[in-house]
């Protein structure tokens, strides 16, 4: 009857969990670039005027692509960009294609994160056209990269009606993007609208303000840890109080990433332990994604390092999908094993520790197999200020913190599940018809949870790709 008792407080318990947690897969990682340290944006401001059509394209590149680019960069590198971006913009007037040609290309960097750099291509384009009637304007250059894409028309000395997109730019052509749209950012690929004759003379636009937004005092203080983490490693002169304090940020910010809701490593931690029922199971589970973790972001680094082609936030979403596969999978295996449980009874108790120790290792290998962009941002910056070292340093410091957020709060909630289950032995309320038949659906309800966390991982990844 105890044995009974302890599986329907676990299950009960553990249903809780889920049902907080699981809205959670819709949520996603605050950034404090549009969409992160990995995109690349888009701004087009066209100009119609009665003797042709101007375009001021510009490309905003994060730390990462800025990166991955810089051994191409040379003497020749913006004019070679605007070039390719000129070919792969399609203008449309009164049914008639035509073409751009590059006028004044400029290639710039700006200091970033981590001691990397952001850089700026700026691409000044015309088209030898009297427009006169609709035009169609698509912007198909680099579509496959992640970020903020913006157009604006304008009309100077002529007049523009119905026009798709607004006339000024709403991020000061990519200099200060507005926080009320960063949850989400434009995508503006094509504009359309109709010019027609007479119309005043304009000098310019100016940007559009956007209000103030803030994730709560909690992501605006983690928000600042990171600014502060990230900007130690760029530092000229590494001290070792510096050092010690950028472990020590590291450490915290590790915590504080394995609590970021839609990851599932505080999911898998609390429900294995909750679960097993013993210490060293959230231990296990800590130190597994730990290891991935910290493997992870070296690898993953590493390889976008050396392939200049290889965009981080397409890496990212298939290891993002590979997760929750891989916590689906498991999830389906331990489904398979109560169902086999409740027809033939107990099996032999060695083949229940060996499934329990590779449960415990997958999931944390799931859990750890995404990399932290700040973590990438770290190594990346420290590699290219020869400061690798210090860069692993840091990584697994990082990694150490989220071990530490995930073995605390699986030992308290095996502490919890035991106190719950004194509770209710001493208070012998609990039908014992009740809690058989409770007790008997609670391995299959566990691992359907499993099977359905990984598969709202999965999911929300892949609809990243």
């Amino acid at each position: 009857m105890k044995a009974i008792r302890s599986k329907v407080i676990r299950f009960a318990l553990l249903s809780a969990l889920a049902g907080l947690l699981l809205p959670a897969l819709s949520a996603g990682p605050a950034a404090a670039h549009p969409l992160g340290n990995f995109t690349v944006n888009h701004y087009n401001g066209l100009v119609v005027t009665p003797g042709g059509i101007g375009n001021l394209a510009v490309v905003d590149l994060a730390e990462l692509p800025t990166l991955q680019a810089d051994p191409d960069v040379d003497a020749g590198y913006a004019g070679r960009r605007c070039a390719a971006l000129a070919a792969a913009q399609r203008l449309v007037v009164a049914g008639t294609a035509v073409p751009w040609r590059v006028t004044e290309a400029g290639f710039a960097y700006a200091p970033g994160l981590g001691g990397l750099r952001t850089s700026r291509l700026t691409c000044r384009l015309t088209a030898a056209v009297v427009a006169s009637g609709p035009v169609e304007f698509t912007d198909a250059f680099e579509q496959d990269r992640i970020g903020w894409r913006e157009i604006s028309a304008a009309g100077d000395g002529v007049r523009l009606s119905n026009s798709s997109v607004p006339a000024a730019s709403v991020s000061d052509q990519l200099r200060a993007y507005p926080e009320d749209l960063l949850s989400d950012p434009l995508d503006q690929r094509t504009a359309t609208f109709t010019v027609s004759a007479g119309g005043p003379a304009t000098g310019g636009s100016g940007a559009v303000p956007g209000g103030l937004g803030t994730g709560g005092p909690v992501g605006e203080a983690f928000a600042a840890l990171d600014r502060t983490f990230t900007g130690l490693i760029g530092a000229d002169a590494l001290t070792l109080p510096l050092g010690l304090l950028a472990v020590g940020l590291a450490v915290v910010l590790g915590a504080g990433h394995a609590l970021i809701p839609g990851h599932g490593k505080t999911v898998m931690a609390a429900y294995l332990a909750g679960r097993r029922g013993r210490p060293r199971d959230a231990v296990v589970v800590g130190a597994t994604v730990t290891a991935t973790h910290t493997a992870g972001v070296l690898v993953v680094g590493l390889a976008l390092t050396a392939f200049t082609t290889l965009a981080g936030e397409t890496v990212l979403s298939w290891l993002g999908v590979a997760s929750g596969a891989l916590i689906a999978v498991i999830g389906l295996r331990l489904l398979l094993n109560a169902r086999r449980r409740t027809t033939h009874g107990h099996g032999h108790g060695h083949g229940h520790g060996h499934e329990r120790r590779a449960g415990l290792v997958g999931l944390g290998v799931a859990g750890g197999l995404v990399p932290s962009p700040s973590a990438l941002i770290v190594l990346l910056g420290a590699i290219a200020l020869g400061r690798t070292w210090f860069g692993v340093a840091l990584v697994t410091a990082y990694g150490i913190g989220m071990a530490a957020t995930l073995t605390v709060t699986g030992l308290l909630l095996v502490k919890l599940v035991d106190r719950l289950e004194r509770r209710a032995a001493a208070g012998r309320r609990l039908s014992a018809r009740l809690a058989a038949r409770v007790s008997g659906l609670a391995p299959l309800g566990t691992a359907a949870m499993v099977v359905l966390l990984g598969a709202g991982l999965a999911l929300r990844s892949a609809a990243a790709l």
